[in-house]
């Protein structure tokens, strides 16, 4: 749908024929608000606002960005996101600000803060779309002051193992041409609030960056991941990974069995609570945002990068224990002989 024009609009006589070029300030604001305003999507909403002052004020109307809001991410009607949004400056527009565009690669946290400047708490709002319609919905508050957080490594699980959320997607089998359709099709949105310095962040790819079938169990195992910087240097990086499985008999529905979000260093080790909150605060009070591209071929491309890196790094670790190992294998043997040439001729 193409957006109305934001400088000038054309005025139109009861005979059906234009008068010319007006400018916006002819229009009648109620109009602006109810046939046009409405009409557009976030990034055109806020384009528009550039576009004058008077569109400024209109597109900063906190309804519009609810509306819009609600309908990206229906998770946000909950009554305790609803709540803390209203405690954010800015609101609405504000979490669509930093929300929408996905979080950079490039993003990293300055100096470990102090502990006491942590969080004591996060919000997961979670919304699931195949094709569109939304297929899974869910907000899970996390309390991250405990010992036992800090110290354990970071996981959020939505789902109890035992339960399942039935969806309206078919499964047509496990041939390539399914897995490509899930692939393209199935997107999934991870905003994650911190109510205590009222920042948002997407910690989704948006779209799926691998799409696999487990050989025993025949569940789709669907993984969305961001990478992000450890330092300025960017010379460590940690991968924030979203796994959904999806279970279900061929010809039948899919279900939702696991949705989970961790956060894995270069090792493929899960990092504990305290570092991970060091690491997304960071991220979401400075990290850099991008546009979300619809076929998230940006995204998928860098997690194989980072794939790379990953096996580049262990290959040169095997390279040096194996090294090492020959080093202590020939000196044991120069020690052994030493000691034997010592006692055979002394």
């Amino acid at each position: 749908m193409s957006s109305p024009s934001a400088a000038t609009f054309t005025t139109v006589n009861e005979d059906g024929c234009g008068d010319g070029g007006a400018t916006i300030s002819t229009v009648h604001s109620d109009v602006i608000q109810t046939h046009i305003l409405n009409r557009l999507d976030g990034p055109t909403l806020a384009s528009a606002g550039c576009a004058s002052s008077q569109l400024h004020a209109l597109c900063a109307e906190e309804n519009l960005w609810r509306d819009i809001c609600v309908a990206t991410w229906p998770s946000l009607e909950e009554p305790l996101v609803r709540h803390i949004i209203s405690t954010i400056p800015g609101g609405y527009r504000s979490v669509f600000s930093n929300s929408f565009p996905l979080l950079d690669h490039r993003s990293f946290h300055a100096k470990n803060p102090d502990p006491s400047s942590l969080t004591s708490e996060l919000i997961s709002a979670v919304d699931m779309f195949y094709k569109d319609k939304l297929i899974f919905s869910k907000i899970q508050k996390m309390e991250t002051e405990s010992a036992w957080f800090l110290c354990s490594p970071f996981r959020v699980d939505l789902l109890d193992p035992k339960d399942s959320v039935p969806t309206p997607v078919q499964h047509a089998g496990h041939n390539e041409a399914w897995m490509k359709n899930i692939e393209d099709n199935l997107t999934l949105s991870w905003i994650l609030i911190d109510p205590t310095r009222k920042h948002t962040a997407n910690l989704s790819s948006l779209r799926p960056v691998s799409v696999q079938r487990h050989w025993l169990t025949g569940d789709v195992a669907v993984r969305y991941a961001i990478i992000l910087a450890r330092d300025q240097r960017f010379s460590e990086l940690v991968e924030c990974a979203i796994k959904v499985t999806f279970g279900g008999e061929e010809g039948g529905e899919m279900q939702v069995r696991k949705v989970s979000m961790m956060v894995e260093d270069m090792e493929g080790r899960n990092i504990n609570g305290e570092e991970t909150l060091v690491i997304l605060q960071g991220a979401m009070q400075s990290g850099k945002r991008k546009k979300a591209k619809n076929d998230g071929d940006e995204e998928k491309k860098r997690f194989n990068e980072y794939l790379e890196i990953k096996k580049e790094r262990k290959e040169k670790k095997e390279r040096i224990e194996k090294a090492l190992d020959f080093i202590c294998i020939a000196t044991g043997v120069t020690i052994f002989v030493a000691f034997w040439s010592f006692i055979l001729f002394r």
